[in-house]
């Protein structure tokens, strides 16, 4: 088979592999569309997880080509979804409800081989059934369920005040993911125009290029969805005293921040991150399922496989229009 293989930071290139192997709890997946996100970009770069040579791709959908001889949930030609954290279910993080933490962690498209490629394996147990989902639209189910992994923690309240820095497809998920928790107004700031009026048509109250034109201590939650330092550092005065601020974007490796300490304490906030996913995957698939969050409009490119690094040239390129970037293997 064809995949696209990270040899090194830096280094990809789109060559025949073998097809995985099949194990007794396996699933063997024709991928038909691999979302391009920010850590495949960071692996890449070599600032994030991953090992060496990799074929990356954690967000990704496809058909049902052999199951394993103890496979039992799944058939061949069952159209499915990848949840691509492999916990071991038996250190102390795993005993304790907390797989994301896993000792023994293992990840489709990190550490294993992942979806881009024309085929891809996953244990039974990291695979969701998506129904007559298109394949464009499962393959949100990873992302959607870090949001709703993310949106769980900070525990939003009815009429909450929310500010999001940030409107790419991860800002965009998490506005439309907050709306369902019943937020009275959001309000999304991006430097990019389309992405703005793309802010507008999901809910959002309203938008801006300029966060100095954002009140002061005027939201009940910030969220940061860019993962920039200096934006992270900017949430401390924007959120209200005994306000919440969740940061979700992904920052550099070895990236620093430097908060106000004293406003911190003075407001009395709670500041929280949110790492991956915990079972949330099927919740992922029954919002898509129910159309109650649609993600139709955020894809803006669909490659074929010889055009991932063209991809990932779109994405750090920020180009107008550039959203959430799938990998068809079949094109």
């Amino acid at each position: 088979m064809k995949a696209a293989v990270i040899e090194r930071p830096g280094s990809i290139v789109v060559k025949a592999v073998p097809a995985p192997a099949v194990g007794d709890h396996d699933v063997l997946i024709e991928v038909k569309a691999s979302g391009i996100c920010g850590t495949d970009i960071h692996i890449f770069h070599g600032d994030y997880l991953g090992t060496y040579p990799v074929t990356p791709g954690h967000e990704f959908s496809g058909i049902v080509r052999k199951v394993g001889a103890k496979v039992t949930r799944f058939v061949p030609g069952d159209h499915v979804a990848v949840e691509p954290n492999i916990a071991c279910d038996n250190c102390p993080a795993c005993l304790s409800n907390r797989q994301n933490f896993c000792a023994n962690w293992n990840g489709v498209g990190v550490t294993l081989p992942g979806g881009m490629a024309e085929l891809a394996a996953a244990p039974e147990k990291a695979v969701f059934n998506v129904g007559a989902l298109p394949f464009a639209s499962a393959a949100f189910v990873e992302p959607l369920s870090c949001v709703l992994h993310g949106v769980q923690r900070t525990g939003f309240a009815l009429a909450d005040r929310v500010l999001i820095l940030g409107a790419g497809p991860i800002g965009i998920l998490l506005l439309k993911s907050i709306l369902l928790e019943g937020a009275s107004s959001i309000t999304s700031v991006d430097r990019i125009a389309a992405r703005r009026a793309l802010a507008e048509r999901s809910g959002a109250s309203q938008t801006t290029d300029n966060l100095d034109a954002c009140a002061a201590d005027s939201f009940d939650v910030v969220v940061d969805a860019t993962g920039v330092p200096g934006l992270m550092e900017r949430t401390v005065s924007l959120v209200r005293p005994g306000g919440r601020i969740l940061l979700f974007g992904v920052p550099p490796g070895n990236s620093r921040i430097s908060l106000d300490a004293f406003a911190i304490f003075r407001k009395g906030l709670t500041l929280l991150s949110s790492y991956t996913s915990v079972r949330n995957s099927i919740q992922a698939v029954r919002l898509l399922e129910t159309g109650k969050i649609d993600v139709s409009t955020l894809v803006s490119h669909e490659l074929p496989l010889a055009d991932f690094r063209r991809g990932i040239g779109l994405i750090e390129e920020g180009a107008e229009g550039v959203l959430k970037v799938l990998i068809r293997p079949d094109l």
